[in-house]
């Protein structure tokens, strides 16, 4: 899913700090090659647009995003070290829908030697840019009003700022590493206070 893996380009980098997978153009180049087979099925076989004029515009989309998702695990602790200043709930929403307004509109397709239809994107422009920028968004509203919300968590780790997708309903962090190291600051905290 685009919109959960443009949230998750940030993360606690081990050190204390955040680290910005998307902070140049090689990172964007990467996510782009991770994020091919959802764009592609998305819209169709565009051309991708390069990572340099890509990186800034899914920067700040990933700002949106993360916002929709930290209003969406409320009343979860919010998120303790964000890439960007929380945005203001509706200022989030009227960007999201402008940026999905990009893609156009969903249109049925059925080839003749095709057992179902599909669906593809009427795109409104060609700006690569803005097709894929609207990708994403059109996932965000797709995730965000789908199925797999309830299961969208904020990781409660110290420093740790990703979303998961609990596959379990005893699965509290993000990932075993965050697990280990929780269990470990309890730990210490109970053993050195």
């Amino acid at each position: 899913m685009l919109a959960l893996e443009l949230a998750a380009s940030v993360r606690h980098d081990g050190h204390g700090g955040l680290l910005d997978t998307l902070a140049d153009d090689a990172g964007v180049q990467a996510w782009l090659e991770r994020a091919a087979p959802s764009v592609t099925e998305i819209l169709g076989r565009s051309a991708v647009p390069s990572p340099a004029a890509a990186g800034p515009a899914l920067v700040d989309l990933r700002v949106v995003v993360r916002n929709l998702f930290a209003r969406a695990v409320r009343p979860a602790p919010p998120q303790r070290a964000e890439v960007a200043a929380p945005l203001d709930p509706d200022a989030a929403l009227r960007r999201l829908n402008r940026t999905a307004d990009y893609l156009g509109a969903p249109q049925l397709s059925w080839l003749d030697d095709a057992t179902a239809p599909t669906t593809t994107w009427s795109p409104r422009g060609s700006d690569p840019v803005r097709l894929l920028t609207g990708a994403v968004a059109r996932s965000a509203i797709d995730f965000l009003t789908g199925p797999d919300l309830v299961r969208l968590r904020a990781c409660p780790a110290a420093r740790c700022v990703r979303y998961f997708l609990q596959a379990d309903p005893r699965q509290t962090w993000c990932s075993p590493t965050c697990g280990n190291r929780e269990r470990v600051n309890r730990h210490y905290r109970r053993t050195n206070h």
